[in-house]
């Protein structure tokens, strides 16, 4: 006699889903069937973002600032049993100066927001996480082709990629990765080159091998993949359009 399989639905918590990269996922991980909660520090993105996913009985919304470890543990009350959690979020409009124009405290929120908020994130989600499930968090390209005026966030993301390596065997079985994205068509690119947006992503195009500036689709699949590859653990995945190469 065949015994029907029970479906089991996945249970995704993506922090900065309100936009970009992170509502992209939430879209994708929502059309295939899994549970999402999309968590930002904006009430207002929150209930745009909500609205433009269709609201499903499948989505939740929660408001909590990653850099408060009490926000973040009232965060995971909140959600109960996780799969997996990725996340997005950063704060670093501000910090993209000069050296000698750097506001410190601009620089904090990034080191806040891109550091120990990821930290936080693994140290309140593993209670709750599967046996089998994953943290992915999100780095970023000029780690490794720095340039000027991005010097904090360079060293955050570089922090991030040996953070993942050691959480990674402190805390297996669940995998720990970050996803690396290149220039990305997100609203972020507004604070940091304003009216020049658009004449700044054309001439990175123009550079890049695959001939193009990638989408918050892009990113979205390989966090995708971070997440449901169970043999994929402390790894920095690399979506970049070739950027490191040239």
């Amino acid at each position: 006699m065949n015994i029907p399989t029970k479906n089991i639905v996945e249970r995704v918590l993506v922090v900065g889903g309100s936009s970009g990269m992170g509502l992209a996922l939430a879209r994708q991980l929502l059309s295939e069937g899994a549970e999402v909660t999309i968590a930002g520090r904006s009430p207002a993105k929150l209930d745009e973002a909500g609205n433009s996913l269709g609201n499903p009985s499948s989505l939740r919304v929660a408001i909590a600032d990653i850099a408060s470890e009490a926000e973040v543990r009232r965060l995971f009350a909140e959600t109960g049993r996780l799969d997996h959690i990725v996340s997005t979020a950063a704060d670093i409009g501000g910090s993209y100066r000069l050296l000698p124009e750097l506001d410190i405290a601009e620089a904090r929120r990034v080191v806040a927001s891109k550091f120990f908020g990821p930290l936080l994130l693994a140290k309140h989600g593993v209670p709750v996480l599967s046996n089998n499930g994953s943290i992915t968090f999100t780095s970023g390209i000029n780690a490794y082709r720095p340039a000027a005026r991005g010097s904090v966030t360079a060293a955050m993301n570089g922090a991030l990629a040996s953070l993942v390596r050691a959480l990674a065997v402190e805390l297996g079985p669940i995998r720990i990765n970050a996803v690396s994205p290149g220039w990305v068509d997100t609203p972020i690119w507004q604070h940091v080159a304003g009216d020049a947006k658009a004449a700044t992503l054309d001439a990175m195009a123009a550079r890049l091998p695959v001939g193009r500036i990638g989408q918050p689709e892009d990113i979205a699949d390989a966090i995708r993949f971070l997440m449901r590859n169970g043999f994929v653990t402390g790894t920095v995945l690399h979506a970049e359009g070739g950027h490191r190469l040239v």
